[in-house]
């Protein structure tokens, strides 16, 4: 993947590892493309991708507003978010409304659509999509040599973005003081709703690439309670303020 990353405003908050950014473009099962309509106004369109190859596709059908703006100007950006847990503003301040939070991970990426019109590679990005939203497999390998896919290949589109440049962000409390940081590592494991073990895992993560060190031995609180991480709004949940 030749590409050129972007600094953000918030260099605390910036990912620079390669590695991170393809992981969470590999197991995000959908992102949301942006380009210009035909009458000229931004728009963004949820969708499921794939990467491969060094390049992201996604498929759709061969006529459409979408098409029709991707043939008038091939400039895309497309931006894939993973979220964690919601931090409420009373973790840090019993009064004041502005610590509300949300801690997430987040790639955004630069780049020109091409639309695919060989068979060949149609049916790879297509096979790597079945891989990556249907694992356990149950169907017949799309290939363009077989039969029973000639007609789909035919009838459905296929983009390729050629990615230019790609920005990360991930944001788990890094401009806090280490101190603070901890306290709100604390409460969420005290609350332990599903999606706060993996905020937590991440954010003791940042903590050993620091070296930091701390009394505190807030991981250990979430991972006694065994907590299964489930997606989708169900991993969210909310507690009475005190």
């Amino acid at each position: 993947m030749s590409t050129t990353a972007t600094p953000v405003r918030r260099t605390d908050y910036e990912m620079t590892e390669r590695d991170q950014m393809e992981k969470l473009l590999a197991e995000a099962t959908h992102g949301f493309l942006g380009l210009t309509g035909p009458d000229g106004w931004p728009r963004v369109v949820p969708l499921n991708y794939v990467t491969l190859d060094g390049k992201l596709y996604f498929h759709g059908a061969t006529e459409g507003e979408k098409m029709d703006s991707l043939a008038a100007d091939d400039r895309v950006t497309f931006v894939v978010v993973e979220d964690f847990s919601l931090v409420p503003s009373y973790f840090r301040d019993p009064k004041f409304a502005c610590p509300a939070t949300q801690y997430y991970k987040a790639v955004a990426i630069r780049g020109r659509a091409r639309i695919v019109e060989d068979n060949d590679e149609k049916a790879r990005a297509l096979q790597a999509l079945m891989e990556k939203l249907q694992p356990e497999g149950g169907y017949v390998p799309i290939t363009a040599s077989e039969p029973m896919y000639r007609k789909s290949l035919r009838t459905t589109a296929v983009v390729a973005i050629e990615i230019e440049r790609m920005t990360a962000k991930f944001k788990f409390g890094q401009n806090l003081p280490a101190s603070k940081r901890d306290e709100v590592a604390d409460q969420l494991a005290a609350r332990g709703c599903p999606i706060d073990h993996r905020t937590v895992e991440e954010m003791q993560a940042y903590k050993e690439k620091k070296g930091e060190k701390s009394k505190r031995r807030f991981i250990r609180s979430v991972q006694i309670r065994q907590i299964r991480f489930i997606r989708g709004p169900s991993a969210f949940c909310y507690t009475a303020p005190p």
